[in-house]
């Protein structure tokens, strides 16, 4: 979760670190520090709390240094203090490290190293990796002196002494690490955790994530699990950590800086809300056909067997056949914002294209998985690609499917953000949701965009089924076509409107948050919003479990947001949130405004479009997100970097 980032080349490195850290604060904001090599000696500066405090330090920093390393922490083990901050040295202060991730083995190795007479300054994981570096290094450099008919040439000691390292450590983590006395050197290793390497014109770069990366280069190379690399100025080895040298191709990106600026909007989150209907229509553009129309469909009530030619469907995944040949199940691995996204998922695949599917959290799918099934389609979802326990689940199913027959074959496909990810280079088939960088911690973009993903590929699944008639396909494939100018009204007619509304729970505590059917996980993530970022407690229920255990916290005092959408379960949220409106609850209703029965119901609308029932949770949505981010934004609070929460889980 920690972002971390390094520099070597002829600019002052300091610089470079910090505006990297800035890019990538939203990875962790516990405390924050700096080290660079200048004129033969190791300099370190680091600070408590928001990256802000280390900038303050760096204005009496004199190193005008070329080779540096900086780190935001996101704490795990020990306090965020600024003895535990990192880069963390070694006991001569000649090595410094900077990790994201966790050392599972740090006990077993930092009894090892205190028996060998070695002393720590910090209760963190990380401390053990630079004393052992350093005694690898001590090892290497008395071999080299007693056989130097045999040794290595000198530059490269650092990088063996880090691959010895690397070697004994458990656990997922990425290092950068540098060295007083190999001031020409920067060596990066990862296992488990995400690392990018970052091309310039004789200089190099290192991040957790591109971001940091975009204002200086375009041209990257994602280290995978088990590599090590040595950057110098000169150029890139890359090797793995058995010691085998690897040849690979760096890539391009096709952002640029301004994706990663708020372009006049007051937080990250709020411009990332108003992005979402530039998202759905570019995630539309990519896999809609706009020249199709319902009557290229074959005529008549769908029927089982053969699938139509795959050139009439109106999507254009470009999946391949077998991903959906005698398809019976599907199994959905995610967490947090993308477990309520494929929650909508669910329902899509189960309604539209006639498939059972479950979602499960990955964290616990991962130590509990489900029974093996034939013909199962797995779908990891993460909007980095990087989710520690989302990849280890996904990981765990295909060691799983591997010698099976060929019914149980393992059978992938991703939705992310980030196809350059660590997912995408894991599973052969992603969907690329095209929302752009997020930097907002608190999801709102990048889940409306898997909500998109979610329709299309039901509908390809539909197609290839047969599940739908061609009238049915077409009012679906108009309803897409229409939203982005329904979320834009929503924007344009409401978010002010919202903000006022906001003012009346500034004080409150409590919130409850009710949904059905397809609207019941929108339910959810309304309620995760205002958790994430405002503090305040609140839940998100079926509207028919309220009678069943939930209806004893109301009062007066908590609020009810319910949505209610014309459709198959319109009546019964009213009916439920009526059984809220006796005890006394004030009763927030996303719904139509001319819905007249929802007006004598609710004592506050957030009103939406009207819309087919099936594609509501995208317009649903946006009236929560700018309750939630106007309640947090006027109670004071940081919005874009909540506490204790970082935009990528890369740990367990």
């Amino acid at each position: 979760m920690c972002g971390i980032v390094g520099y070597i080349g002829p600019q002052q490195a300091s610089q470079i670190l910090l505006s990297g850290l800035q890019k990538l604060e939203y990875r962790g904001y516990d405390s924050a520090g700096i080290a660079a090599i200048w004129e033969g000696e190791l300099h370190c500066i680091r600070a408590k709390g928001k990256l802000h405090n280390l900038a303050d330090k760096l204005t009496t920093w004199e190193y005008p240094a070329s080779l540096g390393i900086g780190h935001t922490r996101w704490a795990t083990h020990g306090k965020p203090e600024e003895y535990n901050a990192h880069p963390h040295r070694d006991e001569q202060e000649r090595l410094a490290v900077v990790q994201n991730g966790i050392i599972e083995n740090y006990r077993e190795l930092r009894e090892l190293l205190k028996q060998k007479g070695y002393t720590f300054r910090s209760e963190t994981d990380t401390e053990v990796i630079p004393h052992l570096i350093a005694d690898h290094l001590q090892q290497f450099q008395s071999d080299s002196a007693e056989a130097p008919v045999v040794k290595a040439d000198h530059a490269s000691l650092l990088l063996r002494a880090v691959r010895a390292a690397v070697n004994q450590l458990q656990g997922a983590f990425a290092i950068a690490v540098i060295s007083a006395d190999f001031p020409n050197e920067l060596i990066v290793a990862r296992q488990q955790a995400p690392l990018v390497i970052g091309y310039g014109q004789g200089e190099f770069y290192c991040a957790s994530d591109t971001p940091a990366l975009i204002a200086y280069t375009q041209t990257i190379l994602p280290l995978d699990n088990g590599e090590i690399a040595r950057l110098t100025c000169t150029g890139v080895e890359v090797y793995h950590f058995n010691g085998d040298r690897l040849r690979k191709t760096p890539r391009t990106l096709s952002w640029n800086p301004v994706m990663v600026e708020k372009q006049g909007f007051k937080h990250f989150m709020l411009k990332e809300i108003y992005e979402q209907p530039g998202v759905v229509r570019t995630c539309l553009e990519n896999y809609l056909d706009d020249a199709w129309q319902p009557d290229q469909l074959q005529s008549g009530q769908p029927q089982s067997g053969q699938p139509q030619s795959p050139s009439q469907s109106p999507i254009r995944l470009n999946l391949p056949a077998d991903l959906y040949t005698d398809l019976q199940q599907i199994h959905i691995l995610a967490c947090g914002t993308s477990w309520h996204a494929s929650l909508v998922g669910k329902y899509l695949l189960e309604q539209v294209a006639g498939i059972p599917t479950e979602v499960h959290y990955a964290s616990e799918f991962r130590y509990a998985p489900a029974p093996l099934t034939p013909n199962t389609l797995m779908i990891g979802v993460t909007q980095s690609g990087e989710t520690a326990d989302t990849l280890a689940a996904l990981e765990l199913e295909g060691k799983r499917r591997a010698d099976k027959t060929d019914t149980y074959r393992a059978r992938f496909l991703g939705i992310t953000n980030r196809p350059e990810s660590s997912l995408g280079r894991m599973i052969p088939h992603v969907i690329d949701t095209h929302a752009g960088i997020e930097i907002g911690v608190a999801a709102t973009k990048t889940f409306v965009a898997q909500l998109i993903a979610f329709y299309l590929l039901a509908l390809d699944l539909s197609h290839h089924r047969q599940t739908l008639t061609p009238t049915r396909m077409g009012e679906i494939v108009e309803g897409l076509r229409q939203l982005p100018a329904l979320v834009e009204q929503i924007l344009e007619s409401q978010e002010r409107y919202v903000e006022t509304l906001a003012h009346n729970f500034l004080d409150t505590h409590d919130f409850i948050y009710l949904g059905r059917g397809i609207n019941f996980p929108i339910a959810l993530e309304g309620a995760l919003k205002l958790k994430e970022i405002s503090y305040i407690h609140a839940e998100g229920y079926p509207a028919g479990e309220m009678k069943h255990g939930p209806i004893a916290l109301l009062d007066a005092k908590v609020p009810v947001v319910a949505i209610a959408m014309p459709g198959t379960v319109f009546e019964k949220v009213l009916s439920n949130a009526q059984e809220a409106r006796a005890r006394d609850a004030q009763l927030i209703g996303v719904t139509p405004m001319n819905e007249q029965d929802a007006q004598d119901t609710f004592d506050t609308l957030l009103p939406v479009p009207e819309i087919d029932e099936l594609l509501s949770p995208v317009l649903t949505v946006i009236p929560l997100q700018l309750l939630a981010y106007h309640i947090a934004a006027l109670r004071g609070l940081d919005v874009d970097q909540p506490r204790n929460l970082a935009k990528s889980v890369t740990v367990e």
